[in-house]
């Protein structure tokens, strides 16, 4: 199916966005449990807002880091076992580097709510982040950045709006391909007997909720294992359940474009050297395959959570070379 197709078939609802009550003590708390582990960035406080969206059953909690008015926005797109609480230090460093960064809790993340989460499947946030760039879209211009599982969601919602001026992904992982399968659970065994066994995921059994650390390999999402446990222990996060259904349709799941005929977006690829979950090799496949132009930048030393150092600032260095070329002439 053409990008156009996808464009046509894809409508979006008509949601309203409304302000977040204050904060308790707790709340902050929690969303500040991952800065310990993430170089702060230099050069004083982010500005930061909160806001929710009403979508579909769901009610998106949605935080914006860096000045409303900056010539760049930026949409930050977490996977499996993030949130915007772990993306909100990555955050203020892009902000920093002159962009208005909005990251969003997909549904079951987070501090979203869902009326149904047990129903929640992929293309649920699929559908949900080409709303959301779409409701983005004021005329400035729009890069879209996806960390894990997030770089496939980044992929298709720029392949399905048009709208969004530069891809930045630190994966690519297309779940038809063995390779990925293999490196997404955390023994390759499982892997094998994933897709039969999700296959009988359907009726009541596709709505069963189980730990996320049951089939992925939450041991390796970071190589700082600080992080590590911060992140199994954040049930919200990496210490959630998510349901079989959910786990099916991803495994499931193709890209609304194939790579070849995915031409108008350019694409960067900032992947960590050190990846012991989902090395380089399984989503170079993906990304050789595109037809945009693209880059390709290693982080030396980074983990699949990127935080370690040369990595990091190189990453920092990449990002703000890319908004530097979009960003509009004064």
């Amino acid at each position: 199916m053409s990008v156009k197709d996808h464009q046509n078939n894809m409508t979006s609802p008509q949601p309203e966005f409304f302000p977040e009550t204050q904060q308790s003590a707790e709340e902050i708390r929690y969303g500040r449990r991952y800065e310990k582990h993430i170089p702060a960035p230099l050069g004083g406080v982010v500005p930061q807002s909160a806001f929710s969206w009403k979508w579909r059953d769901s009610v998106i909690h949605i935080e914006r880091i860096g000045h409303p008015e900056a010539p760049v926005r930026m949409l930050l797109v977490h996977g499996a076992g993030g949130n915007s609480a772990a993306m909100r230090p990555y955050a203020a460093h892009l902000s920093k580097l002159g962009a208005c960064v909005t990251v969003p809790d997909l549904p079951g993340y987070g501090r979203t709510t869902t009326a149904h989460p047990e129903r929640v499947r992929y293309a649920d946030w699929q559908q949900l982040l080409v709303d959301l760039v779409r409701r983005e879209n004021d005329g400035r211009p729009l890069v879209l950045m996806g960390a894990s599982m997030g770089g496939m969601l980044a992929y298709d919602a720029a392949a399905a709006t048009g709208l969004v001026s530069r891809l930045i992904v630190t994966c690519l992982l297309d779940p038809r391909e063995p390779g990925v399968r293999a490196r997404l659970t955390w023994h390759p065994g499982l892997a094998r007997c994933a897709g039969p066994a999700l296959a009988m995921a359907a009726g009541p059994l596709a709505t069963m909720r189980v730990p996320l650390r049951w089939i992925a390999d939450m041991r390796n999402i970071a190589n700082d294992q600080g992080l590590v446990g911060e992140l199994i222990a954040d049930r919200h996060g990496g210490g959630g359940r998510v349901p079989l259904g959910w786990m099916r349709s991803f495994l499931e799941s193709s890209p609304f474009v194939e790579p070849e005929h995915f031409s108008t977006t350019p694409v960067l690829m900032v992947h960590p050297g050190e990846d012991r979950w989902t090395p380089l090799d399984i989503s170079k496949t993906f990304f050789d395959r595109i037809a945009a132009p693209k880059t390709l930048v290693v982080l030396d030393g980074c983990g699949h959570f990127p935080v370690e150092e040369p990595g990091f600032t190189r990453m920092l260095a990449a990002v703000r070379a890319i908004l530097e070329e979009v960003r509009p002439p004064t």
